[in-house]
C-alpha cells in the first residue's frame, strides 16, 4: 500500500477536476535555516505530494541558505536594524498583489506578522477566502533581549490582532492551544506539530574520530548548543552556565553547531568553546550525535525543534522549563529548572555531567520518544485544516513505513 492516498482524494466531488490552491506567506523561507521555515518546507513538499498547488511569498536573498520547496515569489524587503541577517518584508506592491490576484488561491496562509503577513491578510478579507495563521515563535519575547523591552505591550497587541483577523490559528503545542483557548479563540485555534528525520538525526552517528578532530577529549563531557547564533536563544545563559561549571573544574566542553551574529561575542565569552559552524545534513546530525549533552536555555520556543532532533539523536537534554521543552521531554530522557533559577540550573548539569550511565539512559529514552513525531503528519494536520475551511473531504492519512529508520 502507498504511504500516500492518491492527490484525488483532495479533490472536491463538486470540482472534481480541481486542484486546492494554497498561497502561503513567510518571512524567511529559504535565506536562513531554522524551525520555522523548515516546517513550512516540508509543509510545502508534503502539500504538493499531495496534489495541492502551493505558491509561496517571501524576502529572498542573493545567498538562499537552501533550495526552497515548491515555487517561491520573491516580496520587497529590508534588513531588521540590529539584525540584518534577517529581511522584513514590505507589504504587496501592486505587481505582488497581481500575481496574487492571477493564482487566485483558495487559502491564504500567513506565518510572519509582519507587513508582507497583514497585507496577504487584507487580499484575502477583500476577497472572502480564508485566512489560516500559524505560529512559530514568540515575538513577544523578542523586545527584551535588543533592549527594547518597553515595546512589548505593542508587540502583543499587534498579535492578538494578527490571529484574531484568522479564520484558523495553527500553534505547535496543546499548551499554547491553551492560551488562545483562554483568549476565546478555542473554536478557531488548531495544533500543528512537527516531526524528525530520524535517520539524520540518530545515536549511530556519532563520531568518536569527529569529536577528538574538534578537540573534545575523550574524557570531556561535551555540551551542545545547536542553532542559531542570536541572543533570543538563550546564548547568554547557556555561556553563564558553562563558564560556572569550567570554574568548578567540571571536565566540560562547550560545544557550538550553527553560526549567526552572535558568534563573536560567544568566543570572546567562552575561549574554551568548540565551534562547528553552520552543518547540515549528514554533518549536522554527526555533529548533533557526537555531543553529550544538549543544554536548551532559550525561553522563546515556540515548539522546540533542536530539542526534539537532540532526542533523536540520542542525547540527553537539559532546558528551560517552559511550554516547548515541557511538551517534548518525558522525566526520562531529560531534566528540566525553572526560569531563572541560579541554582538547578547548573545542579541540573552538574547531575549528567558527572553520570555517563544516566546520560545513556536518558539519550535512549530521547531516542524513543522522538519516535512519536513525524514530518508528514504534522503537515496532514494542517491539510486537514485548510481542508475543513474549504468544506472538502479528505481521506484520513495512514501511517507507514516511508523511511527506513536507523535504530
Amino acid at each position: 500500500m502507498s504511504y500516500f492516498e492518491p492527490a484525488t482524494a483532495l479533490r472536491s466531488q463538486e470540482n472534481p477536476g480541481r486542484r486546492p490552491r494554497v498561497a502561503l506567506f513567510s518571512g524567511n523561507y529559504n535565506y536562513v535555516r531554522d524551525g520555522a521555515n523548515q516546517a513550512l518546507n516540508r509543509l510545502v513538499g508534503y502539500l504538493e505530494r499531495r496534489g495541492c498547488a502551493v505558491r509561496v511569498y517571501s524576502p529572498t536573498s542573493p545567498t538562499p541558505a537552501f533550495a526552497p520547496e515548491g515555487t517561491l515569489v520573491s516580496v520587497p524587503s529590508l534588513p531588521i536594524p540590529g539584525r540584518g541577517d534577517y529581511r522584513l518584508g514590505l507589504g504587496l506592491p501592486r505587481p505582488i498583489r497581481a500575481d496574487l490576484a492571477a493564482f487566485d488561491p483558495e487559502i491564504v496562509h500567513v506565518s510572519a506578522p509582519d507587513w508582507t503577513g497583514t497585507a496577504a491578510q487584507r487580499f484575502a478579507t477583500e476577497r472572502d477566502i480564508p485566512v489560516v495563521a500559524s505560529l512559530h515563535t514568540r515575538f513577544e519575547t523578542y523586545a527584551a533581549f535588543y533592549g527594547a523591552a518597553l515595546l512589548r505591550p505593542a508587540m502583543e497587541r499587534h498579535l492578538d490582532r494578527f490571529y484574531r483577523s484568522s479564520a484558523r490559528i495553527l500553534v505547535p503545542t496543546p499548551a499554547i492551544a491553551q492560551e488562545f483557548a483562554a483568549s476565546g479563540l478555542a473554536s478557531r485555534t488548531r495544533v500543528w506539530s512537527r516531526g524528525v528525520d530520524r535517520n539524520q538525526f540518530t545515536p549511530a552517528a556519532r563520531s568518536l574520530g569527529w569529536r577528538r578532530a574538534h578537540g573534545i577529549a575523550d574524557h570531556e563531557v561535551a555540551v551542545l548548543h545547536f542553532g542559531r547564533l542570536v541572543r533570543e536563544k538563550g546564548l547568554g545563559e547557556f555561556a553563564t552556565l558553562c563558564e560556572r561549571l569550567l570554574r568548578e573544574g567540571l571536565p566540560i566542553r562547550p560545544l557550538i553547531v550553527g553560526d549567526g551574529p552572535e558568534r563573536s561575542w560567544l568566543a570572546r565569552k567562552l575561549p574554551q568553546a568548540r565551534f562547528a559552524g553552520h552543518l547540515m545534513g549528514e554533518d549536522l546530525g554527526r555533529a548533533v550525535a557526537s555531543a553529550d549533552v544538549f543544554l536548551n536555555a532559550s525561553t522563546t520556543e515556540a515548539f522546540g525543534n533542536v530539542t526534539l532532533e537532540a532526542m533523536a539523536a540520542g542525547v540527553p537534554v537539559v532546558a528551560i522549563d517552559v511550554a516547548s521543552a515541557r511538551n517534548l521531554l518525558r522525566e526520562d530522557c531529560g531534566l528540566l529548572y525553572p526560569r531563572g533559577d541560579d541554582e538547578r540550573a547548573p545542579e541540573a548539569l552538574r547531575r549528567l555531567v558527572g553520570d555517563a550511565a544516566l546520560r545513556q539512559r536518558m539519550g535512549r529514552a530521547g531516542r524513543e520518544a522522538s519516535g512519536a513525531y513525524d514530518w508528514d503528519a504534522a503537515s496532514h494536520q494542517v491539510l486537514e485544516c485548510y481542508m475543513g475551511l474549504l468544506g472538502r473531504i479528505i481521506r484520513p492519512l495512514e501511517r507507514g513505513t516511508r523511511e527506513t529508520v536507523a535504530a
